[in-house]
């Protein structure tokens, strides 16, 4: 059964992850921290329906994701420290990388120091320019390690329990669906006939409230001495 259909052009992610398995995993969250057109969340939530079929394994998923998070993130915090803001210019990170998202981070680096790894890692929006940042301030790169691969244990975990879940309950979800239908039809139909009721009413009513037209008042008859 298919869970659910997410492509790239031309590269369908669940196909690949069904015959690839924990490599592809890897390599996609890999290319995911270099820029590459895909949310790191869809590979987690397919993986972690997988899961739940019995199509791989937990635990095995985990760290494969694990790895191919902060291994991406890694690379992109070394090519921050080479080539500082620079690294703009290189095909597919420069592309999620403006000079006021990285600019905004510089600032909160300065501000919350390795927390902005902490937290920078939850959020897609500012996730590579936190990276890139910390390799161009040259932060600490154990303290970056740290903070990041901890990050990336809640992210990462959280997405993969989530699929997980879904896969556990999709027979259940399809029945609440297929029930949501059916009730969405009664309502429909409930709806319609009470306004078709009302808008009879209204026009019923609208008539008997309409004034009969006025009658145009006859001319009275004049004496015949008043005619001459």
């Amino acid at each position: 059964m298919h869970i659910l259909l997410i492509s790239l052009p031309h590269i369908n992610i669940e196909h690949l992850l069904e015959h690839g398995s924990y490599l592809v995993l890897f390599l996609l969250l890999f290319g995911c921290g270099l820029g590459l057109p895909l949310p790191e969340d869809i590979p987690l939530l397919l993986s972690g329906a997988f899961a739940a079929q019995g199509r791989m394994n937990l635990a095995i998923a985990a760290v494969c994701a694990w790895f191919g998070i902060v291994g991406g993130d890694i690379v992109l915090y070394h090519l921050g420290k080479k080539f500082g803001l620079e690294v703009r210019r290189l095909p597919l990170i420069g592309r999620h990388l403006s000079q006021k998202r990285i600019e905004k981070v510089h600032r909160l680096f300065e501000k919350y120091g390795v927390w902005v790894v902490a937290v920078g890692r939850l959020f897609a929006g500012i996730r590579g320019a936190m990276v890139v940042v910390a390799g161009t301030i040259r932060f600490t790169f154990w303290k970056f390690l740290l903070a990041d691969g901890l990050a990336a244990v809640v992210s990462g975990g959280m997405f993969l329990l989530l699929g997980y879940w879904f896969g556990s309950n999709m027979h259940r979800l399809m029945d609440y669906v297929h029930q949501g239908k059916k009730w969405t039809l009664l309502v429909a139909v409930v709806a319609a006939i009470v306004g078709g009721i009302w808008i009879y009413l209204h026009q019923k009513n609208s008539d008997e409230e309409t004034p009969a037209p006025a009658e145009r008042p006859q001319p009275a008859n004049l004496p015949e001495s008043a005619a001459e």
